[in-house]
């Protein structure tokens, strides 16, 4: 299936998508504290997500139960909520979400701290935001996919940190995966050429210690082979003449600076 290229109409749906989740993620992260479950987490998701008039990507989606995927230490990604999960002081909480808006999706991830948490996770939770931004700078139409990749993968090596190779990035409009996958390994392929109008989810998954991970019985929870911790961090992004979209930046982002949008000084 080749890579689609999104029409004028459907990159603003898909920018509205993403400005959604943006406040669905800053919300929600804000609203953490210890003693919360994380089936109280995902009940609290979920009704943020419908209060905008958008439905939740992941509830169903291929038998996963939930609305938002909360994964706590070692788990990667896919966490199922549950009420006998309580979140800890010094946990670090994986977000991944997604949003449909009028038919087209957004997906992005964040990785918080409950409390005061460790100098190690803390610098894992930040390394692991700048290898998405790494990539960024290689997401220029003109340039090829697995830069990107290769950008992610530099910068998570460079800290000696593992990469998860079994999970990866995607493209994604009116469907939640679409055509191609974006790898946040090197590969010795260049991947498509990037046009304006391609959208992409790319969501650097980074290992405190090995990039080995296994599945859990449920079928879905992905948790560290050596059971360190792991940090996910994803947006949703659209391919533009010029610098990268990223559409489900949260405003407290903007405001700290680490992305100026294209045309701000």
């Amino acid at each position: 299936m080749p890579v689609t290229i999104k029409s004028a109409r459907e990159i603003e749906l898909m920018r509205a998508a993403g400005k959604i989740l943006g406040k669905v993620h800053q919300d929600l992260g804000k609203a953490l504290k210890p003693g919360m479950t994380t089936l109280e987490i995902d009940r609290i998701g979920e009704e943020m997500i419908r209060s905008y008039g958008c439905i939740p990507s992941f509830k169903n989606y291929q038998g996963y139960p939930a609305s938002v995927c909360v994964s706590v230490n070692d788990e990667v990604v896919h966490g199922i909520p549950s009420q006998k999960r309580v979140i800890r002081e010094g946990d670090i909480v994986s977000l991944d979400i997604g949003v449909i808006y009028k038919g087209y999706h957004s997906d992005a991830a964040r990785t918080h701290g409950i409390g005061e948490i460790s100098s190690n996770a803390r610098r894992l939770i930040l390394h692991t935001r700048e290898c998405f931004f790494a990539g960024m700078y290689y997401a220029v139409a003109g340039r090829h996919l697995h830069q990107i990749s290769a950008a992610v993968y530099d910068c998570a090596r460079g800290y000696g940190y593992g990469v998860v190779r079994d999970l990866v990035g995607h493209g994604i409009g009116s469907h939640l995966h679409e055509e191609p996958e974006v790898p946040n390994f090197r590969k010795r392929t260049r991947g498509v050429r990037l046009c304006p109008g391609m959208t992409f989810a790319v969501e650097p998954m980074i290992n405190e210690g090995t990039g080995r991970v296994r599945w859990r019985k449920n079928g879905w929870t992905v948790v560290t082979c050596d059971h360190r911790l792991s940090a996910h961090y994803e947006n949703t992004i659209l391919i533009t003449k010029g610098k990268p979209e990223i559409l489900s930046i949260t405003e407290d982002e903007v405001s700290s600076g680490i992305w100026t949008p294209e045309g701000e000084a």
